[in-house]
């Protein structure tokens, strides 16, 4: 009996949680949602299969979400595999021709064939790609010394468009190709803030593995202008890898987005909480 009535209390739940939910389903309709899925993030079976089933059901209730994704630690271990001597400068890793074989081999092939499998196992249709695929992204050499590391100079949403109306879901290798065809490896982060200014995306979520922006005391700030976070960049409270993700998100809401979200993708459903719920989840930051 005591069982019985914990089912129910849950089944009870799950009503309220759906009811509650009925104004951000509306209010998301036909909305553009760019996910940065870092590699961190995608660490277990049951953790992708938990985030695939979030993307189709934003999907089914009319969401257009567009996935891009990283995968250092991936990159990272075939290198070391294959023995190939990473160089860095300030930081970076120099991206020789060898390297961004290997790096387009992973990104395009193995990890962006994982989310499209995973995608599909729950009922989604998702199309793997990379920016090299109809010329969605074109790049400039970032730095002379970073080698083949590329920064987006123009955007084409045309295919993605094309995507939306066949109600399919685009997951996105952030490689780019030159204006002479060279191949470049793009940060996700800016691969996904491109494509989302491209978009005019009402929601950039930037998936990661810490809460939020955090203030000097410790704490995640859960709504955030750009001007505070020009404030906290100035006084050191936002520092070390925290720093590109804010910049990603300032250049992204210069871009016509019109909010941006820093949010722990290891927490299951971070993202349904985030669109569909009034607690949220993580730090959203939006234009003055």
């Amino acid at each position: 009996m005591k069982k019985q009535t914990a089912m129910t209390r849950d089944y009870i739940a799950t009503a309220r949680t759906l009811n509650e939910a009925l104004p951000y389903l509306r209010r998301y309709d036909e909305a553009i949602v760019v996910i940065k899925l870092g590699g961190h993030a995608m660490g277990s079976d049951e953790g992708m299969a938990s985030f695939a089933r979030d993307v189709v059901l934003m999907r089914t209730v009319g969401v257009n979400p567009v996935i891009v994704h990283g995968g250092g630690p991936m990159i990272n271990a075939l290198l070391d595999r294959l023995g190939v001597q990473s160089t860095f400068v300030r930081g970076k890793r120099v991206t020789d021709a060898e390297t961004v074989e290997v790096v387009e081999m992973v990104l395009a092939g193995q990890v962006n064939k994982r989310i499209v499998a995973a995608i599909n196992a729950q009922g989604g249709k998702a199309v793997g790609l990379s920016g090299k695929d109809a010329g969605l992204m074109t790049c400039t050499q970032t730095d002379p010394e970073l080698g083949f590391v590329g920064t987006p100079s123009h955007v084409d949403p045309g295919l993605l468009q094309q995507l939306f109306q066949a109600e399919m879901i685009p997951v996105i290798a952030p490689i780019g190709a030159g204006e002479n065809g060279e191949t470049f490896n793009i940060n996700g982060d800016t691969a996904a803030g491109a494509i989302a200014g491209a978009l005019k995306a009402d929601r950039l979520m930037l998936l990661t593995d810490v809460a939020g922006v955090k203030d000097a005391s410790g704490e995640v700030v859960t709504q955030m202008t750009s001007a505070q976070v020009r404030e906290m960049t100035a006084d050191g409270t936002i520092a070390g890898g925290m720093i590109p993700k804010t910049e990603t998100a300032m250049d992204a809401l210069d871009q016509g987005v019109r909010a941006v979200v820093i949010l722990d993708g290891r927490v299951p459903n971070a993202a349904l909480l985030e669109l569909f719920t009034d607690h949220g989840a993580g730090s959203l930051i939006r234009a003055e």
